[in-house]
């Protein structure tokens, strides 16, 4: 009898001994996943989308004498295009013509614009401009041109480089959507012309960008026409005395006169952003 009691005393502790053994994983891996999720939450939301996307190598490099007119879709292959002949200017001069011009819908991707790039891009009324980048901007990267007021122009992804103006002109009526994108060495991220002949009112929404300096400002408007600039996670490098304007007004005129500025920064009206949507790097 005792030889058995001694036994159950025995098998008892073994049984004791393995429950607290399993007891003490399973609190460590509580633990582990505790941790993982703390820090999956104290890691910065979205930080794997936030870092600019490296610069593509092009594919192969081809020259462009006569505007490619586009509708439907058109994929470069991440091909380099330059200017050559009638389009191997490199100047700053208005009226030159683009090495790719978007008809009313018109889809271009995948593109690298190299150097002389003419007038880069012309949209004649919405379209899409893909994963396009620009080496070195000649008069403008891109230019948007339509007329009606339901126009939209979208810019995703993609970036441009040594713009000494202008790097998207908007010209004419709609919105204009610009997200993923970099830029660097530049005058101004997008201006709504401020003497065009024919003026109307323009809306632009700049979201998830990064900027590098140097560089004068993100967005120029006409408060005049109604214009609005609506800005979200734009982060500056290189820029740690904040002289890169976000958001500058002007008053617009179609006589061709130099637009006169009339301030900077969020007004809640037409320059539609806080501080907490700009970040310096």
């Amino acid at each position: 009898m005792t030889t058995q009691r001694a036994e159950l005393r025995k098998s008892r502790k073994r049984r004791l001994t393995r429950r607290r053994a399993v007891g003490a994983a399973g609190g460590a891996l509580l633990l582990t996943g505790a941790t993982l999720g703390a820090n999956m939450l104290l890691s910065p939301a979205g930080a794997a989308t936030t870092a600019a996307a490296a610069w593509p190598t092009p594919t192969g490099s081809k020259a462009v004498s006569k505007t490619i007119e586009v509708s439907g879709t058109y994929d470069g292959g991440l091909q380099r295009f330059y200017g050559s002949g009638d389009l191997g200017g490199d100047g700053q001069d208005e009226g030159q013509d683009p090495i790719f011009k978007l008809k009313d819908g018109a889809v271009l991707k995948n593109v690298v614009l190299g150097s002389p790039a003419a007038d880069g891009v012309h949209c004649s009324g919405s379209c899409t401009i893909q994963n396009v980048w620009w080496e070195d901007v000649g008069e403008d990267a891109a230019s948007f041109k339509g007329t009606s007021s339901s126009a939209v122009y979208t810019v995703t992804g993609g970036g441009a480089k040594k713009a000494d103006d202008k790097v998207l002109q908007f010209n004419g009526a709609g919105k204009l959507n610009i997200s993923g994108f970099q830029v660097s060495d530049f005058g101004k991220l997008v201006r709504s012309c401020g003497n065009c002949s024919k003026q109307y009112k323009r809306t632009i929404s700049i979201n998830d960008v990064d900027v590098t300096a140097p560089g004068k400002s993100l967005v120029g408007i006409n408060t005049n026409y109604g214009d609005t600039a609506t800005l979200r996670n734009v982060r500056i490098h290189g820029d740690s005395s904040k002289k890169i304007k976000p958001c500058v007004r002007y008053t617009g005129n179609s006589s061709g006169d130099e637009p006169k500025e009339t301030g900077s920064g969020p007004d809640g009206t037409y320059c539609k952003y806080s501080a907490s949507d700009i970040s310096y790097q």
